[in-house]
């Protein structure tokens, strides 16, 4: 396999390992692992343009992986995430201000931050734990889950079908998105915890 960011070489990748290849490499990303999700879709979708993979069943292995990632990524948060984010906080006091905004985006948003999250490079694999250790009810955050990665598998799926020879170019542009959302997601967090910092000070007066 090439460079994980070179679309060839991810290409050529699931054009050997085939369905099997695709689960794992979504699956995995969901779990924080650095795989571009991104690029391994429009690679999928491009190889079904040529007639290697099928369409559909793509459609339904990139659904049903980053869906079974994100729940593997809950399970971790009801049972053992919230230990380990109090202990990432007071362990690295750097890092407190970060989990801070996490938690009032979640506490502010809800479960509709587990949708938005699937559109951000960096945050879905967070999404997840967020959810499980704020103990988000399962079945609600399924529904965000399911429904995030319905409409993000798709899209990248299709332009992925869609794009002929562009592959490259595409992904390139895909993956300075992902950058450019994880940052405003970011400015949005901080936004949001400063606003509860503000109200909680103006409470104690």
């Amino acid at each position: 396999m090439h460079h994980a960011l070179d679309p060839t070489g991810i290409a050529a990748f699931l054009a050997d390992w085939g369905y099997l290849g695709l689960f794992i490499c979504v699956f995995v990303g969901n779990l924080g692992v650095p795989v571009p999700e991104e690029t391994v879709l429009l690679a999928a979708g491009f190889l079904a343009g040529r007639d290697i993979l099928e369409l559909r069943t793509i459609y339904l292995v990139g659904i049903a992986s980053a869906v079974t990632g994100d729940c593997a990524g809950y399970a971790f948060g009801r049972t053992g995430g919230q230990r380990l984010i109090d202990w990432l906080a007071a362990t690295f006091r750097a890092l407190q201000p970060s989990i801070e905004r996490l938690r009032a985006f979640f506490a502010t948003h809800g479960a509709k931050a587990v949708f938005m999250a699937r559109f951000v490079a960096g945050a879905r694999f967070v999404a997840g734990p967020m959810a499980g250790a704020t103990g988000m009810r399962f079945w609600r955050f399924l529904g965000w889950n399911l429904l995030g990665a319905v409409i993000w598998c798709g899209l990248v799926i299709t332009i992925g079908y869609l794009v002929g020879d562009e592959l490259e170019h595409v992904a390139a542009i895909a993956h300075r998105a992902g950058h450019l959302a994880a940052i405003g997601f970011a400015l949005a967090a901080a936004l949001l915890w400063l606003a509860f910092r503000l109200r909680r000070t103006r409470s104690d007066f």
